[in-house]
């Protein structure tokens, strides 16, 4: 990607009449020497890997730790008792957001967006949007093509890595991510979609990555739900026209001088933070066991 700025693109947008997600297939387009029905079908192999992940969850696998597993089927059985105290939408977004972080530590297949580690947030927010709303799988892959560009803005900009940034980096980026392709699919405009990326991100600064035992399970697979809810709730406040006060790409620079504060052992090293609790640290010896 050619872009560094979300002003950038909202240029782009507004002196070319296209909108966000255009902007960013036409990018790839050029970077990649493919032509646009590549770009777009490309995009949409990536959204139908995410559909076959969230269905090939399987909750009687448990990681080679013993710490992940199991949970996403809780929350499901949870939500359809029908007794939660936020709705059905967020309710399965949080289900899903823990399969997908669940599979990732049980070595099943996912999609890395952005990485890895925070590969629940962007399939939990947008598979239940089109489960639950029936939009057409164009304007979700659309959706994509719109996270894609905010991502990739971050990784230019900031990080999007864990060691390099901390967790802000990783869920904070997919939450951002999120956020911005929901204020899409909910016919928000441009400005709308930057606003709800950077309030979302707002949400996530400094938060650090401490994985016990070196692992991406804990505590990330539950960071996935904060970032997916947050993603939701950000999107809905900008749609609202609620906007950040500190423009989007100034949240972008913040996020990367915090990753740059944030000492050593707070970057994905578990060398503080809650991998080195007691309970942590028993996890940690048992492994090396």
């Amino acid at each position: 990607m050619s872009f560094e700025k979300l002003q950038e693109i909202l240029d782009c947008t507004q002196e070319r009449h296209i909108p966000f997600w255009k902007v960013i297939l036409e990018d790839d387009c050029t970077e990649r020497s493919v032509s646009e029905e590549e770009s777009f079908e490309t995009m949409r192999h990536m959204y139908r890997a995410m559909k076959e992940a969230d269905t090939a969850y399987d909750a009687e696998l448990r990681s080679a730790s013993g710490m992940a597993g199991g949970d996403g089927a809780k929350l499901e059985q949870f939500r359809r008792q029908g007794n939660h105290l936020v709705g059905d939408y967020l309710s399965e977004v949080m289900e899903k957001a823990v399969k997908m972080a669940e599979s990732n530590a049980c070595m099943r297949r996912i999609v890395a967006a952005p990485t890895a580690g925070s590969c629940g947030v962007i399939p939990a927010v947008l598979l239940t949007y089109q489960k639950q709303k029936g939009t057409e799988e164009n304007r979700m892959v659309e959706a994509l093509f719109v996270a894609a560009g905010i991502g990739e803005v971050i990784a230019a900009s900031a990080s999007i890595a864990g060691a390099e940034g901390g967790c802000q980096a990783e869920i904070g980026s997919a939450s951002a991510m999120a956020a911005g392709a929901v204020a899409y699919l909910e016919n928000g405009g441009e400005e709308d979609i930057v606003h709800a990326a950077a309030l979302a991100l707002k949400n996530m600064l400094g938060l650090t990555c401490d994985p016990v035992a070196g692992l991406v399970e804990v505590p990330c697979i539950k960071r996935n739900v904060s970032g997916a809810v947050n993603a939701v709730t950000s999107s809905q406040m900008a749609l609202a026209g609620v906007r950040s006060v500190i423009p989007p790409d100034e949240v972008i620079d913040s996020m990367r001088r915090i990753g740059r504060l944030l000492p050593a052992c707070l970057r994905e090293t578990s060398q503080e933070g809650l991998a080195t609790t007691p309970t942590g640290q028993q996890v940690a010896k048992r492994m090396r066991s």
